[in-house]
């Protein structure tokens, strides 16, 4: 019986294109909730349609979010806008970029599902070895699981651009120049409840990926994502 004691192995992980742009996502994505829900707090309802006012029956009525959690600190509706209409285009042209690159190489090699990945059989496996916090390890780790292509698909191919087309739909201009938008989503008042959805849908993913990555060892994958190497965790028997 061999007992030498584990060496970890350092292999390439991320290449600086996904780096790049993984930290990127997380500024962005930061600004634009913050101002987003600064710009909320100017009408804290949301309603389906064409039309909302104050008199119109909201689907949904809030308070407005403390001014700790919004960009800027305190209620500023004009200083909201100014920071979410700066950082969208940057996001939706960085997303653009990453999709396109990533049909070249990073989804076929990383994010397609394989063969078998999506039998009922596996993805409860899959489930139940993230509910016990067992994650991967050996060269298993180096693969993402059915939960993570799933996860990361829809973030990267539903989530961002419906906030993207959402948020084109509210601005007037984008009425003007495509008034198809408006239609496709039912109306401007739906795109607001849809973007308001999605937004709070991607927030969901990013505390869940924190806790994810803080369980499995946050030195190894923060590193990861900064250096671009990875210490692959020894093999479970």
């Amino acid at each position: 019986m061999d007992s030498a004691p584990w060496q970890a192995r350092s292999v390439p992980r991320h290449r600086l294109a996904t780096r790049l742009w993984h930290w990127l996502n997380a500024l962005l994505l930061y600004v634009l909730f913050t101002s987003g829900l600064g710009i909320f707090n100017a009408h804290p309802r949301l309603y389906w349609g064409q039309y909302g006012a104050n008199f119109d029956h909201p689907w949904l009525r809030l308070e407005r979010f403390g001014s700790w959690i919004t960009l800027p600190a305190h209620y500023n509706l004009a200083m909201s806008r100014h920071w979410h209409l700066t950082a969208a285009p940057i996001l939706a042209f960085a997303l653009l970029f990453y999709m396109v690159w990533s049909l070249f190489g990073h989804f076929g090699r990383d994010l397609a599902f394989r063969r078998g990945e999506l039998a009922p059989r596996h993805v409860w496996q899959d489930i139940r070895d993230h509910a016990r916090l067992r994650f991967p390890s050996g060269e298993a780790a180096l693969r993402y699981n059915v939960l993570q292509k799933a996860s990361y698909n829809g973030v990267l191919f539903i989530l961002l651009p419906l906030v993207i087309l959402t948020g084109l739909t509210m601005s007037p201009g984008m009425n003007a120049a495509w008034p198809w938008l408006a239609e496709m989503f039912g109306g401007r008042q739906s795109a607001r409840s849809i973007h308001f959805i999605a937004a709070f849908a991607l927030a969901g993913f990013f505390l869940v990926h924190i806790l994810m990555v803080v369980l499995a060892g946050p030195v190894n994958e923060i590193g990861s994502m900064i250096t671009g190497r990875y210490k692959v965790p020894e093999a479970r028997p």
